[in-house]
């Protein structure tokens, strides 16, 4: 496994498996503590890990956390998916910057998204599963939604949206919540 950096987010990696395939299928090592440590995270910071399951064209985000921020690591574990980070850190350096990406079940690539960066994904297939792992308890109450259309942050989403969660349909632009964020 390698860790890759993401030019245009400051602090976010992606994490490169080497599978071994054959016959049977593949393995492939998706966590190694000693390659998170090798970019100055601390491997046990990861407190939670959840996994959502979405038919194509599903999109989820954009969303962030408010307070402390969440980093997070994203592994697209079976299917693919159309991953979104937008960096809203305003100290950092690549701040409003876009970055995206097509994360699969068969590279099995996990993506670091450092607290303060939104994040959304849509699926490209007819089965996406997605894997999170957090870095401190999920609180409802600081959860933070973006809409995945504002046009100036204009995310190429490949598919039409087939559906989406009323908290997303419904999300604030993102001047909306950056002023917020100052009050």
């Amino acid at each position: 496994m390698k860790a890759i950096e993401v030019p245009a987010i400051t602090g976010a990696y992606q994490f490169e498996p080497t599978p071994y395939a054959d016959e049977r299928g593949f393995f492939c090592r998706t966590f190694d503590a000693d390659v998170v440590r090798s970019v100055g995270l601390d491997p046990d910071a990861f407190v939670q890990s959840s996994v959502s399951r979405s038919v194509q064209g599903v999109l989820r985000g954009l969303h962030l956390r408010s307070g402390a921020g969440e980093a997070k690591l994203v592994r697209c574990s079976y299917g693919r998916i159309f991953d979104v980070v937008v960096d809203l850190r305003r100290d950092s350096p690549t701040y409003l910057n876009r970055a995206f990406f097509e994360l699969s079940g068969e590279t099995q690539v996990t993506l670091y998204i450092p607290a303060g960066c939104a994040h959304g994904f849509q699926a490209l297939t007819g089965t996406a599963d997605v894997s999170y792992r957090i870095d401190r308890p999920h609180n409802p109450t600081e959860d933070v939604t973006i809409a995945f259309d504002d046009p100036e942050l204009a995310i190429p989403w490949p598919l039409p949206v087939t559906s989406m969660s009323a908290r997303d349909r419904e999300a604030p632009s993102l001047a909306e919540v950056l002023q917020h964020q100052k009050s």
